[in-house]
């Protein structure tokens, strides 16, 4: 059974919000109803790379999302690599604004939206084998626009940190 299937099997139409309709979350909503059960951290991100299509090409699987922080992990896989047979720069990036996104959005109110304004990154050595971003980020209590300063730490399985970046995030209501 293919992931789609999957998580339409998973989640009734219906029974999540729509990202669209601005009723509700439906990051916080998708990852408390799918993270517990078989497969549910898999198909979650799946939609999220469905919903963002270029953040779906790294493969990046969700582990842990609550509000203020998430862990979101990426295999290392020759797709990834550049000419040095290290992560390239770019999946990092992708990877780091994946994970301050899940993360700053799942904290969100249901009422706010927001989007990446700007990113920074510092690539500190070279990325090999699986890379884990990790994110606690502020916790976003209104829908008044405001900017706000998502940070992430890029970690390889040894615990080194392989880069740093910064999304430079404005939050502000979401559309009637």
């Amino acid at each position: 059974m293919g992931v789609v299937s999957t998580v339409r099997k998973l989640v009734p139409e219906g029974i999540l919000p729509s990202p669209e309709t601005g009723d509700r979350n439906f990051v916080r909503e998708a990852w408390d109803r799918l993270h517990r059960l078989p497969g549910g951290k898999v198909a979650f991100s799946k939609l999220v790379g469905r919903a963002a299509p270029y953040t779906g090409t790294i493969d990046a699987r969700v582990e842990a999302l609550d509000v203020g922080r998430s862990e979101v992990v990426m295999r290392d896989k020759p797709g990834l690599r550049n000419h040095l047979r290290c992560v390239h720069a770019v999946a990092l990036l992708n990877l780091a604004e994946l994970t301050g996104n899940v993360a700053l959005a799942y904290s969100m109110p249901d009422d706010a939206r927001f989007i990446v304004a700007g990113m920074s990154i510092e690539y500190l050595k070279k990325a090999r084998g699986t890379i884990t971003g990790v994110c606690e980020c502020p916790v976003v209590t209104t829908s008044e626009r405001q900017e706000y300063q998502v940070p992430v730490s890029l970690r390889n399985a040894s615990g080194e940190e392989v880069a740093t970046a910064t999304l430079r995030t404005l939050v502000g209501p979401k559309k009637k």
